[in-house]
This record gives structure tokens, sequence and C-alpha cells, in this order.
């Protein structure tokens, strides 16, 4: 005779444990302090086994039915169901440590060996703190075109249209980089190319003629500030370097006998013919004396 909700619910605790049977083998495994497990019996290969589908009230009837009959239709194949169960769970542990912020977290690995600099890396993982938001527990291989897209559009619904671009191609590096190490088979995000709304281009303000650029050289030379400043800002327009790469530039970048500076860009890259640009290096050479 089959259970009934209500008789499950009633089932109390005995001397010695007892069953509650279903049909096609499956039934309700009390104990004596009244624990309620739902079990299945069933034979392979000539051997008696047991399947365990949860506990009573967090597993009802209808969902322990539904795994016995799951494990019938397995049965049927002339396979054991306990090993299915055993290769899911397997599966499910690969695919768990193949998610996408893992292969992003070893790709942050290789890419700060590389020599990334540290705001360069900053800004990476900001990126990667906002995509795994999303997709981060995500199988890297069961990760769509359509999820990267509706990741992308929270940040384009900001407004903030060329971080949109940037996400799309920091995941597009770590899809690359989960092909190469087996871990998937195709770059989904190279499929949003034209996808993303364009950023238009901000121009600043900049001098464009001879007689602006000779009042700003005038004015440097008027600077009445710190006198590192002052040096720096008679540097730059001969070195066309980023602020922070002149601020962070060390001496060893200087060649004071030729009056030379090195390019960071070209040091980073070891090109020890390229990159070394003549400068008048006297506010500089003071600066050291003092």
């Amino acid at each position: 005779m089959a259970l009934t909700a209500a008789a499950i619910k009633n089932a109390k605790g005995r001397t010695k444990p007892y069953k509650l049977t279903d049909s096609d083998g499956l039934f309700l495994y009390v104990t004596p302090n009244g624990g309620r497990y739902w079990r299945m019996n069933y034979r392979h290969m000539g051997k008696q086994k047991t399947l365990a589908f949860g506990v009573y009230p967090d597993t009802g009837l209808a969902d322990a039915r539904e795994q016995r009959d799951a494990a019938r239709k397995v049965l049927a194949k002339g396979n054991d169901p306990a090993e299915k169960i055993k290769m899911d769970r397997i599966a499910a542990t690969v695919a768990a440590s193949n998610s996408f912020k893992a292969v992003a977290d070893e790709w942050l690995v290789k890419v700060e060996r590389e020599g990334r600099s540290t705001v360069t890396m900053k800004k990476l993982r900001w990126l990667l703190a906002f995509i795994n938001a999303s997709l981060g527990k995500r199988p890297v291989t069961a990760i769509t075109a359509q999820e990267v897209l509706t990741m992308l559009r929270k940040m384009e619904g900001k407004g903030r249209y060329e971080t949109a671009k940037r996400l799309r191609s920091t995941c597009s590096q770590i899809f690359r980089y989960a092909i190469a190490t087996a871990r998937a088979e195709r770059d989904v995000a190279a499929d949003l190319r034209g996808a993303l709304i364009a950023p238009q281009p901000v121009h600043r303000a900049a001098i464009t003629s001879a007689d602006n650029a000779g009042g700003l050289l005038r004015a440097i030379e008027a600077f009445e500030g710190f006198a590192n400043t002052k040096a720096a800002l008679q540097l730059l327009p001969h070195v066309f370097v980023r602020p922070g790469e002149l601020r962070h530039a060390e001496w060893s970048d200087f060649d004071c006998q030729s009056a030379c500076k090195r390019d960071p860009l070209s040091a980073r890259k070891r090109d020890p013919l390229s990159g070394w640009r003549s400068v008048d290096v006297t506010g500089f050479l003071a600066l050291r004396a003092a």
C-alpha cells in the first residue's frame, strides 16, 4: 500500500528502527529518536543495494518518488544509479573548480607575474569583482554570450560605456585563457563585438599653436612653486610620459652624462636600443645635488 502524507507525518520513533514502505522499493526509515529517512532498495548485477534520497520533511513524498523514478530509469538501461549519483557529484566538483572565478583567479596570477603594474592589477581586480558578482560561480563552459551581455548591460545602464567595453575585453581574455588550458572550447565574449554602445570620444583642451606652446613654456620657467615640481614641469615637455610615470621615475632612468632619459614603457619592454630621449636634465641634476 502506498504511503500517504498523513502516515509519514504521524510516524513516531519506536524501540527499534522500522520501515514504512511505499512502492517500487521506496520506503521511509524511521529511527528510535524519530528521524525519518528516505531509502530505496534495488538489485543490480545480482547484488542488493540501497539508495538514500534525503531526510523528511526537507525531502517530501513527491520529491522522494521523483528520485525513485529517476533511479529506476537508470536501472532500466542496465546502469547502477548509485554509481551515476557518484559520477554526478564528481562532475559537479570538477565544474566548481572550473568556475569562471577559478579560471579568472589563475589568469590574474599569470598576468601579474608577467609584470603588470600595480595600478593595472588594481583595475583588473575591480573589473573582475564586478564580473564575478554575476558569472563567478558559473562553470566557464556553461556561460553563454547572453549571460555576458546581461552583465555588461548593468554597466551600460549606469552610462559607463567605456567600462562596459573593458569588461567585455577582460572576459574575452579569460575565456581565451580557459581555451588554452583545456577548460573551454570557445570565447563567447567575442560574439558580443558590436553589441555594446560605442563610447563617444571626449576631446580635452589642448594647445595646438606654437605661440600658445611658447607661452606655456615661459610660464613653466616662471613657476615659483616647489623646486621638484618645477623640475618635473620642465622635463615633461621633453619626454611626453604620463604624470604618474614621471613622478615615480628613478635615477637609474636617467643617463646624466648623455642628457637622456629612458622611456619607462620601452624599459618595461626590455628594449636596450630604444626608449632613450635627449633632454635637458640640468634642473634635475641641480635638484639631485641639493
